[in-house]
């Protein structure tokens, strides 16, 4: 009987590298032909993906604006029936106080005479003739615009300095 032997030769050691080189080398060249075929459809696919993204951001931004939009209309449309009821309410006012004081002079004079007490008005009389006031007078300029002869405080105007020629 043949002796058994326990000890691998060299010659088996050598085949089972081989083959673990062969199959190595196998899925290398494999992984490399994958690459290079699956390269392009990868990069297809990556610029499909990038679209798809891109177009939804377009829609989301679109959808955005339109709400927007939608919301500022609805706004002005409230803002339009709030102006036409406080302009309704302006003019119901304006007709009430108009019918209380149609043939009520005496309480016209009141009012007349309690703001000229209240207050730091400026009163300005106008020169008339028949019942008329009188426009130009021939007077001097006074700096507002028209030639007018009407006397007025000016507040806006700061005071001459000393030795200026400008007089009032």
């Amino acid at each position: 009987m043949p002796k058994p032997n326990f000890m691998p030769s060299f010659d088996s050691d050598l085949r089972w590298v081989f083959r673990l080189v062969r199959w190595a080398g196998l899925v290398v060249v494999c992984g490399v032909a994958i690459f290079v075929i699956g390269c392009p459809y990868l990069h297809v696919y990556q610029q499909h993906m990038q679209g798809r993204a891109e177009l939804a951001k377009a829609e989301y931004s679109k959808q955005i604006l339109v709400q927007d939009a939608k919301a500022r209309q609805e706004s002005a449309e409230y803002l339009a029936k709030a102006e036409i009821t406080r302009a309704e309410g302006v003019a119901k006012a304006n007709q009430i106080i108009g019918e209380s004081l149609k043939d009520n002079e005496a309480y016209l004079r009141y009012l007349w005479i309690h703001n000229l007490e209240e207050g730091n008005h400026d009163v300005i009389y106008v020169p008339t003739e028949a019942g008329l006031p009188v426009l130009e007078a021939g007077g001097r300029f006074n700096g507002r615009g028209l030639g007018s002869a009407v006397a007025t405080k000016d507040v806006d105007r700061p005071e001459p300095k000393a030795g200026s020629s400008d007089r009032r």
